[in-house]
C-alpha cells in the first residue's frame, strides 16, 4: 500500500510544496547560471526510470560547453563554471528535479538515475534498481555519494529496494539533509563527477 499509493502521494505534495517555498531560489539560480553557460541554465537527459522506461531529466548546468582546438569537450572539472560549482557544493543542481517527481517520473526517494549507456551492463541483480522509480535522493547518496565505488553504490540500491518502506524514506531525506549541510560526498576523488560505469566490476 505503501509502494503505489501512500509514497506517490507523498512525493506529489511535498516536492509541490517544496517548489513553490524554493521558487524565488529556482528563478535567481535559473538567471546566474544562463549568464555563466551562455543562456541555457538546464541541463536535460533522457534516463531510464521504472522498469527502465525512458524520461528526461532536468537539472541545472553546473558545466559549460568548452572544447579544446580539436573541438573535444574539456575535462568535467575544467568545464565546472564558478556559480555552477557553488550550485553543486551545496546539492541545488538537483533543484529542478522535483518537477520529475512531480509529473511522476521520479519519486523524492529512490536509486539515482543513472544513463541509459548502462542499461546493457547490468547483469540480474544491478537491473533490480529499476524495480522502483529513481529517486532525488537514496540510500547510496547518504552512504557517500560519488565517493563510493560502483559495486557499493549498487549494494546499497538493492538494499534499498528490499527494505523500501515509509521509515526509511524518512530517515534517508532527513540523512539526506544533514548530508547536504556538512556538504558530503559531493564529488568523486579528483574528478567533478564519478568515473563512468564500466560494467561487471
Amino acid at each position: 500500500m505503501y509502494t503505489k499509493i501512500i509514497k506517490p502521494l507523498f512525493d506529489f505534495a511535498l516536492s509541490l510544496i517544496g517548489f513553490v517555498i524554493l521558487l524565488p531560489l529556482f528563478i535567481l539560480i535559473t538567471l546566474f547560471l544562463g549568464i555563466a553557460n551562455g543562456g541555457s541554465p538546464f541541463f536535460t537527459q533522457v534516463r531510464p526510470g521504472k522498469e527502465e522506461r525512458l524520461f528526461t531529466i532536468i537539472k541545472f548546468k553546473t558545466m559549460s560547453d568548452a572544447r579544446d582546438a580539436k573541438g573535444k569537450l574539456l575535462s568535467d572539472a575544467e568545464r565546472l563554471t564558478k556559480i555552477g560549482a557553488i550550485v553543486r557544493k551545496t546539492s541545488l543542481d538537483e533543484l529542478p528535479q522535483l518537477l520529475n517527481v512531480i509529473k511522476g517520473d521520479m519519486s523524492l526517494v529512490g536509486p539515482r538515475p543513472l544513463l541509459t549507456d548502462y542499461l546493457h551492463l547490468y547483469d540480474t541483480f544491478q537491473k533490480r534498481r529499476h524495480e522502483v522509480k529513481p529517486g532525488i535522493t537514496g540510500w547510496a547518496q547518504v552512504n557517500g555519494r560519488n565517493a563510493i565505488s560502483w559495486e557499493q553504490k549498487f549494494e546499497y540500491d538493492i538494499w534499498y529496494v528490499n527494505h523500501l518502506s515509509f521509515l526509511l524514506d524518512v530517515k534517508i531525506i532527513f540523512k539526506t539533509l544533514q548530508k547536504v549541510i556538512k556538504r558530503e560526498g559531493i564529488n568523486a576523488v579528483d574528478s567533478a563527477t564519478i568515473e563512468p560505469f564500466q560494467g561487471k566490476y
